[in-house]
């Protein structure tokens, strides 16, 4: 973890819209996941207005095309389209790659859900490490030429603060013997985002891709909490009873994402992880800020790449 922790004019109360103010993104393609609602919908609606071309991936066609619509910029350069994206359905990743076959300057890894009861995907994989990690991780790796090819690319991983409760699993990351717990399931696959953040800024530098993760804040008013209500015993304080947690609304949970895909003060900047605009420093024990030691090990961070790797290769045979 570096010493010289980057900071920006920004802070948890910028919204994406002050960070992009004044930046032009004519000619630049985006591709933002879960872009039809919360903070990716805010992200999206940022990076059109600053003049991207915009792709929100969603599962949902009918909402997409309708959210699409809606954030469009009235005027201006910048559009919004939607594109059917499962991130739990490797079928429909690799379709999503298929289809796209220009440059690709931001990929903005957004989607996710948070604390769901057990579920598995026609694999065998538990759902939030399937969806949260390793859709996006077939997604991004899947455009990797595509990036590439922008020379000069982004990628954009958004983790979570849950990320210091637990580390990956590697001996039963679908739980099949641990008993499944949300919270830990929710806390591994955040934890997988930062680091393929980690192991991706190694691998992609010399392709000129950055690549960021970043922690957006505790966000009111989103779906991602929907299936708390669902869980017996679930830690109702989770973050909501903790000072250090930056409560946001979404225009302000967007900002760090708008920061990381298109701000000028975080060129060059990658393998890092970020929070209120700022890059983070290490967690501390009782402070729900801060990034856990475990998150930007290296090690652990080339483990998961090649693990990752060979459940979509064993996946591909069956």
């Amino acid at each position: 973890m570096t010493e010289n922790l980057i900071t920006t004019p920004f802070s948890a109360q910028t919204t994406a819209a002050e960070v992009l103010d004044g930046i032009d993104l004519s000619g630049r393609r985006a591709i933002v996941t879960g872009g039809a609602s919360g903070i990716g919908r805010e992200t999206a609606h940022a990076l059109a207005a600053a003049g991207a071309e915009v792709t929100i991936g969603v599962r949902d066609p009918a909402a997409g095309a309708q959210a699409a619509e809606e954030i469009t910029p009235a005027s201006g350069p910048g559009t919004v389209c939607a594109a059917m994206l499962d991130l739990a359905d490797q079928t429909s990743v690799h379709a999503f790659v298929g289809a796209w076959q220009r440059p690709l300057h931001i990929l903005v890894l957004n989607a996710g859900v948070m604390a769901s009861p057990l579920e598995r995907t026609r694999e065998g994989w538990e759902m939030q490490f399937a969806t949260n990690h390793l859709g996006h991780f077939a997604l991004a790796t899947g455009l990797h030429s595509a990036l590439a090819a922008a020379q000069g690319a982004r990628v954009v991983s958004v983790s979570s603060v849950g990320h210091v409760n637990g580390d990956v699993l590697f001996d039963d990351i679908n739980f099949q013997r641990h008993t499944y717990e949300p919270w830990a399931a929710y806390s591994q696959s955040k934890t997988a985002n930062i680091l393929f953040a980690v192991e991706a800024a190694r691998r992609w530098a010399s392709d000129l891709i950055a690549v960021n993760a970043l922690n957006p804040g505790r966000i009111t008013s989103t779906r991602l909490g929907r299936h708390i209500g669902d869980i017996s015993n679930s830690p109702a304080s989770f973050e909501a009873n903790s000072a250090d947690v930056s409560w946001k609304d979404i225009e302000q949970g967007a900002a760090t994402s708008a920061l990381l895909a298109a701000s000028p003060l975080v060129e060059g900047v990658t393998g890092r992880y970020f929070e209120d605009c700022n890059e983070a420093g290490p967690h501390r024990p009782g402070v729900r800020r801060g990034v856990a030691a475990h998150a930007m090990d290296r090690q652990s961070a080339a483990r998961l790449w090649q693990t990752s790797l060979d459940m979509l290769a064993a996946a591909a045979t069956t």
